[in-house]
This record gives structure tokens, C-alpha cells and sequence, in this order.
């Protein structure tokens, strides 16, 4: 297909692929689908709808939802009515929602629900320019806009009513509206969840998300034949990108799960080909197999680490295209039998390959999935390179590196070792705020990414963190805190970390447990324990993950160790505000949160972990 717009795209797509099923959805237990003929249908009158509402070229309509057939086909509606997406995370709270709103001038969102829809009606009144509220399940808001004069809400079904009855009315032609925009018209505003101060509005046109789906499928081949379970946000740029346009444009099905809570169930109902998930998805899979095989008696333990064995040393076959024979291919025949097929059922027995991106994945759970059968093609970009800049292949990926530059991707290593990036998919810059803009991209066009790290001799590159992350002890060594959380979260009985140390003379961390594991092992061994608070001050629970810390450390520099920890009695969530919606840490907040317990390390009222 030839096309260089996303409404284009969308054209060709339901032209070519109008009988076959493109989107899944479940409803009363059964998995339901829409056909591209259908899909069309629906965004044609949708986007019939938003023109009557005046929603064209130069305005801007916002999705806050969870990911459905719905967020996508009013995505696709917004667009083809000439305007921009503004999509919002929908775990975030009315404040930052009415924030979002209000700087992107939004005049028209679509909500998912009631719960999302109370949320616009407490705000509303912060928003002067938004005037039409459409409610995607069809339920009743608790209240009324708060002007019904100049002020409207409907529901989906009402919005496809007016689009069907505006067109007739007023002749519209629904090919000549998607080929209004152009190249370089503004696509979608996605706001920054950054872990500091106000999020930004990127800007990105039809040409950034074009060229860089294009170059990204020269590194990840997705066809007609593939399947994706939806789960991350699809405010989120991967999600977006990869799994809503990249999907699409290859007439891909996907199914949109449940819930992050369903995912795993809806994996094994769906038996995708892809999927595409960040580092933390892969991280509670991982220990979930390491916890079962714990519990496994000694031969079944004996049996699954000589089959990982054997896959480990397959997988230095698959990293470079090759694959191995004889003797070893016979025993990573028997052991695929005995252990990883079931490991590969858990996730639908239909994988071809994972993607990671979002965060740095843990080179050792990048080889684990290798080694059972299932890569993990991790990728790296933010949402300013709409998001890919490079991305690892199935022919050649490597452990702990994001592979190399995507095609027409220029990319250099500053002095300082930031990595700096240019390209057609860098943004046009951020929505309103000129100051930042500059500060982001230079005068050669070159954009500074803010992480840290270097090529190898392929040109692959390896993440090193944020630079606003680093750690510079008191004694001037520079510390890297993400390689060392990912280091501690693959332990057993670690769900979360924050590590700390800047401008102090030595490394601690703060960690939420896995509590459910730790109630278990504490039942086990006849511990009277009532709360996570108790759980986190008995001694033989914290000598647990004290053990855990100094397995994970063994492997770093004595000064980049973590020497005092710290077990928090509850988790960092996106409510509490220690998470951003793509679950990433927001340091500061907890810095500020638990200062008392900071204090109290370094001022040594707790003591030193006996690993150090």
C-alpha cells in the first residue's frame, strides 16, 4: 500500500481487507468481532458526526478511555474529519485530566463511562473551549453539562445518528474528507507523563507516525496473518504506534483485552502471534514461573533448569538467524516437550515474538524468554520520535541492547554521552510551549532524547538511564539506578524499587515486597504475622530480602552496591502519585514521600544489610 497520511492508510486498509475481522472485542463471554467493512461504516458516520459538531482542521478532540474497538475508531474518526487526537491516560485523575483539556483547547471527548464521564462533568467548568461530552458505553452521566445551552452530551449511538443524518443531508463524500489532510498536518497531541513537573504536549503529524511505522516494519515483520492482544494505554505512544497503526496498516487483527487484570486469561483466549508489552509485564511473568518452579519438587526443579540450560545455548543459535542441529537440537527438542511448551501455553502457545519498550528490560529476563522459544525484541524512543528509534530483529537481537537505528533515523552520542537523535519522526515540537521546544531540539534539528548511552560495534545501542536519574555519590562516583532496579526486581520476593544515593556516601534503596509471596512463605514456616506492616518488620522477613538484595548485587562494583534497604507497607501506585500511567517512578515524589525513612538510613539508625 502507498499512502502518506493515516486517513489514507485507513482507506486502503478497509478497501483491501473489508471482510476480514480486524478488531475483537469481549461481550457476555464471547470474543465479538468488527470487519473492516463495519469498521469503516462506523468511523464514516462518527466522523460525519464531529464535522456537524464543528470538529475540522485546526481543532482538537480528545479519547479518554481504556483501549476498545471504540478508542480506535474514534481515533480514526478525529482524524478523518481533518482534526487532532488528544489522547489521555485514563487512570489519570480529574485535576491532571482538566489540565490536559484545558492547554490542548479541546472541544469535544469521548469518554468510556460513567466513572470517566464524572470526571469531565467535575472539571468541565476549567475547560471554557470544551463543549460536547460523547459517552462511548451508551450509560447516563450523574449530571447534566453544566451549560445546556452551549454544551452537549450524547452517547456513541446518538453520535452515529447525526453523523448518518448530516451526511445526507448535506452531500458529504467520505473518501474526499480523508484525503483533505496532509503529510504535515497535526495528527495527535500526547501528553508527556513525565516524572517531573507539568507533562508536555507533544505534537505529531501524519508524516512522523507514517514514516515511522514504515521504518519500524523493516526491523519487525507484521502481517494479515498476525493477532495482538491490546493492553498497554493507547495514550501511550508504543501502544498507539505499534499496536493500533502499525497493526492496522498490515491488516492484523487485535484483540483489546478486558483489563489488566484479565490479561493473562485473555492471552490464553486469544493465542496472539504478538504482543507487545514493557518491561514490568515481563518481569511479573518471569517471577511467576520462578515462584511455581520454587514450589516444584526437586526433580521438576532438576528438569526445568537443564531445559533452560539447553535454550540458552540455542538461543546463541537464534540471536544471529542460525539454528542448531544435532545433538543439541535433540535436546532442545525434548526439553520444548517437557517444559517450555507449557510455558508458551501460558501466553496462548502462539507466539512469534514479544516486543518490549517503554523502559529498559533486564538482560537476563530477555534471555530467559529466548531461551524458552519466545524472544523479546526490545526497542527504544520516546513519545517525541513518535516513539521508535531503533529497535532489535529476529535475525540478529541482542541481550540488554535495543537493537540498532531504524531506517532514516540518524542517530550520535554527545559528548556527554546523551544520546541525541534526527529524523522525519521527530516531533514538530511541544504544544504552546516554545521555551521547551528549544531546549529539546537544537538548531541542526538534532533531538536530545535526556538518556545516556553508547553503540557497540554493530551499532547497537545500550541504554544507560536518564541523565536526571544518575547518582553521584559524595565520593564522585556515577551511578546508574536503573541497572540495578532491574537487577533487584527479578528477585523472588521484590515488587518494587526506588534506588537512591545522590550526593550521599553510599547506595540504599526503598522496596515495595511482593506480599502476596512473602504471606505464603511466611504461613509456610508457622509465622504469625497480621498486616504488610508487620510482614515488613519481622526479622526473618527481612533477612529474606536482604538475601535477595546481596544475590543481586554480586554482580556490580562494591560502590554501585546497594548497602541499607528499606521495605515499604504498601506499593507506589498512579493514584498515590509515585507512578506515572506508564508506570515509570517518579522519584522526586517518593523522595519527598518516605524522607523520614531516607534520613533515617543515612543517619544510620538502620543498619547495614549484611550483603555489604
Amino acid at each position: 500500500m502507498d499512502y502518506s497520511t493515516l486517513t489514507e492508510m485507513f482507506l486502503q486498509v478497509t478497501g483491501k481487507y473489508g471482510d476480514k475481522v480486524l478488531y475483537y472485542e469481549k461481550k457476555d463471554d464471547r470474543w465479538e468481532g468488527l470487519r473492516g467493512k463495519d469498521i469503516r461504516d462506523i468511523v464514516e458516520d462518527l466522523a460525519y458526526a464531529l464535522r456537524s459538531l464543528g470538529i475540522a482542521k485546526g481543532t482538537q478532540a480528545a479519547v479518554l478511555s481504556m483501549n476498545s474497538p471504540r478508542w480506535a475508531m474514534s481515533d480514526y474518526a478525529i482524524l478523518c474529519a481533518g482534526a487532532t487526537t488528544v489522547a489521555v491516560y485514563p487512570v489519570l485523575p480529574a485535576p491532571q485530566v482538566a489540565f490536559i483539556l484545558k492547554h490542548s483547547s479541546t472541544s469535544l471527548v469521548f469518554v468510556q463511562n460513567e466513572e470517566q464521564g464524572a470526571k469531565v462533568l467535575e472539571i468541565w467548568d476549567d475547560c471554557p473551549e470544551l463543549k460536547t461530552v460523547v459517552v462511548m458505553n451508551g450509560a447516563e452521566l450523574s449530571g447534566p453539562a453544566p451549560n445546556p445551552d452551549s454544551q452537549r452530551i450524547m452517547t456513541f449511538m446518538d453520535a452515529l445518528e447525526l453523523g448518518h443524518k448530516y451526511a445526507q443531508e448535506n452531500g458529504l463524500d467520505f473518501e474526499a474528507m480523508c484525503k483533505e489532510p496532509q503529510p504535515a498536518d497535526l495528527l495527535t497531541l500526547i501528553y508527556t507523563s513525565g516524572t517531573t513537573g507539568e507533562p508536555k504536549g507533544v505534537m505529531l503529524t501524519h508524516n512522523n507516525l507514517v514514516t515511522n511505522i514504515e521504518a519500524a516494519l523493516t526491523h519487525i515483520q507484521i502481517d494479515a496473518d498476525d493477532s495482538l492482544l491490546s493492553f498497554l494505554p493507547l495514550a501511550h505512544s508504543f501502544e498507539r504506534m505499534a499496536g493500533h497503526f502499525l497493526a492496522f496498516s498490515r491488516g492484523a487483527a487485535v484483540y483489546y483485552a478486558e483489563s489488566i487484570e484479565k490479561v493473562a486469561a485473555n492471552l490464553q483466549e486469544t493465542s496472539p502471534t504478538v504482543l507487545l508489552g514493557a518491561p514490568r509485564f515481563y518481569e511479573k511473568v518471569y517471577n511467576r514461573v520462578m515462584e511455581s518452579v520454587g514450589n516444584s519438587p526437586a526433580l521438576r526443579q532438576k528438569i526445568f533448569w537443564w531445559a533452560i540450560r539447553q535454550g540458552k545455548a540455542v538461543s546463541k543459535f537464534t540471536q544471529n538467524g542460525d539454528q542448531p542441529g544435532g545433538w543439541l537440537a535433540w535436546k532442545y527438542g525434548l526439553a520444548s516437550k517437557l517444559v517450555f511448551s507449557k510455558l508458551q501455553a501460558r501466553v496462548g502457545g502462539r507466539i512469534r515474538f514479544f516486543v518490549s519498550g517503554a523502559a529498559p528490560l533486564s538482560a537476563e529476563i530477555a534471555e530467559f524468554f529466548a531461551a524458552a522459544g519466545m524472544v523479546i525484541l526490545e526497542g527504544y524512543g520516546l513519545t517525541e520520535t513518535s516513539p521508535a528509534l531503533t529497535v532489535n530483529k529476529l535475525e540478529k537481537f541482542k541481550y540488554g541492547k535495543v537493537g540498532p537505528a531504524i531506517p532514516g533515523i540518524e542517530m550520535k552520542i554527545a559528548d556527554n554521552g546523551e544520546i541525541l537523535a534526527r529524523g522525519p519522526n521527530i516531533m514538530q515540537g511541544y504544544f504552546k510551549d516554545e521555551a521547551a521546544t528549544a531546549e529539546a531540539i537544537d538548531d541542526d534539528g538534532w533531538f536530545h532524547t535526556g538518556d545516556i548511552g553508547a553503540f557497540d560495534e554493530d551499532g547497537h545501542l545500550q541504554i544507560t538511564d536518564r541523565i536526571k536519574n544518575i547518582i553521584v555519590t559524595s565520593g564522585g562516583k556515577n551511578i546508574a539506578p536503573a541497572a540495578l532496579e532491574n537487577a533487584l526486581v527479578i528477585q523472588p520476593h521484590i515488587e518494587q524499587v526506588c534506588v537512591i544515593g545522590d550526593q550521599r556516601n553510599f547506595v540504599s534503596a526503598l522496596i515495595v515486597p511482593t506480599y502476596d509471596s512473602l504471606q505464603i512463605y511466611a504461613q509456610e514456616r508457622g509465622l504469625e504475622i497480621s498486616g504488610n506492616k508487620e510482614l515488613i518488620e519481622h526479622p526473618e522477613i527481612v533477612a529474606l530480602v536482604e538475601k535477595e538484595v546481596e544475590q543481586a548485587m554480586a554482580a556490580f562494583a562494591r560502590y554501585e552496591q546497594v548497602r541499607k534497604i528499606v521495605l515499604l507497607p504498601q506499593e507506589f501506585t498512579i493514584d498515590g502519585g509515585e507512578l506515572t500511567p506508564t508506570l515509570k517512578v517518579k522519584r522526586q515524589v517518593v523522595l519527598a514521600r518516605y524522607s523520614d525513612m531516607i534520613e533515617n538510613i543515612y543517619s544510620g539508625t538502620i543498619a547495614d544489610a549484611p550483603a555489604n
